[in-house]
């Protein structure tokens, strides 16, 4: 039941699956938190079921539809808990004057930090060598050292920066790529700024920190550039990567390993470039510490506080 400031609704499964203590705030500003999924991604059909009836949204990664926009008659602001807002209809949500609102920054170092180890898991097969220890085979992969190695970006926003800092600290050389350029940072010792194909042809790590267009930025073309043995790392979004044009690359040795923290939805489908022996997943890990959720959720919900009044 509505108090008197309207129900919020609370989708992202990090926090309706146990809560969060800065969800309280919510309560204390005097709006009722509703968590009706706890750890489970909403369908359109429940959202069309539970949003009319909230004013605000702090919302995850579930597609939020044009169609569940203008359902949701009494919403006045969505409120991400995280930077990326490309799985809502922002046209629609400003036609119908919903205020959209991220949390940039909160959960860079977290995905920083797991692009560093995905490199490091394609580069020494740590994940698959543990599993293969322990199906009772001693069987080793030959891998290959960090120290020189070229690491492209693609993107380098707040966690570009952040994994070139830690690269550059391991002993790589980082380039990357962004079609808005940081004069500040393009002064780091170690990090030059190149063009887009640059980073395809020139690198021997290329991890993905963009956001999608309306076409996969690797698809057989841009993949034929690539060096060979090349690992691809993507932590952004899995429209980026053409999956057979991938698979392809993998099995002609193109591509040395692809690793993973993104899926066009969730859980993935396991088709036949996830289930490749080379292609490393983890089940959307960059923003899931303890420190990043805790920096989103406050973050998120201040928006929410502080645009509601």
């Amino acid at each position: 039941m509505e108090n008197s400031r309207g129900n919020v609704l609370v989708t992202p499964r990090s926090l309706s699956k146990e809560g969060h203590p800065a969800l309280r705030k919510l309560e204390q500003s005097g709006f009722t938190v509703l968590m009706p999924w706890p750890g489970k991604q909403p369908s359109e059909e429940q959202l069309l079921e539970v949003l009319p009836h909230c004013v605000g949204y702090l919302a995850g990664v579930e597609p939020i539809s044009r169609k569940v926009l203008e359902a949701a008659k009494r919403l006045k602001i969505i409120s991400r808990n995280g930077v990326g807002i490309d799985n809502i209809d922002l046209e629609a949500a400003k036609r119908l004057a919903i205020a959209v609102e991220g949390t940039p920054g909160a959960n860079s170092q977290g995905v920083a930090e797991l692009a560093l180890g995905l490199m490091f898991d394609s580069l020494r097969s740590i994940a698959l060598s543990n599993a293969v220890l322990k199906s009772g085979q001693w069987t080793r992969k030959l891998g290959s050292e960090v120290q020189g190695k070229t690491l492209g970006l693609v993107g380098c926003g707040n966690i570009g920066q952040r994994f070139a800092k830690m690269a550059i600290g391991i002993g790589m050389r980082v380039i990357g790529y962004d079609l808005y350029r940081n004069e500040g940072f393009s002064k780091l010792e170690g990090f030059g700024y190149v063009d887009l194909d640059s980073v395809l042809t020139d690198s021997d790590i290329i991890s993905l920190h963009c956001p999608p267009g309306d076409a996969p930025l690797l698809d057989t073309r841009t993949l034929a550039m690539v060096t060979p043995g090349v690992v691809v790392v993507n932590t952004a979004r899995d429209s980026l990567v053409d999956h057979g044009a991938m698979l392809e690359a993998l099995e002609r040795g193109q591509v040395l390993a692809y690793a993973t923290d993104a899926f066009a939805k969730e859980p993935p489908e396991i088709d036949a470039l996830f289930n490749h022996e080379c292609v490393i997943l983890t089940p959307h890990l960059g923003g899931f510490t303890k420190e990043s959720v805790e920096r989103a959720t406050v973050a998120a919900v201040d928006n929410i506080v502080q645009y509601l009044g």
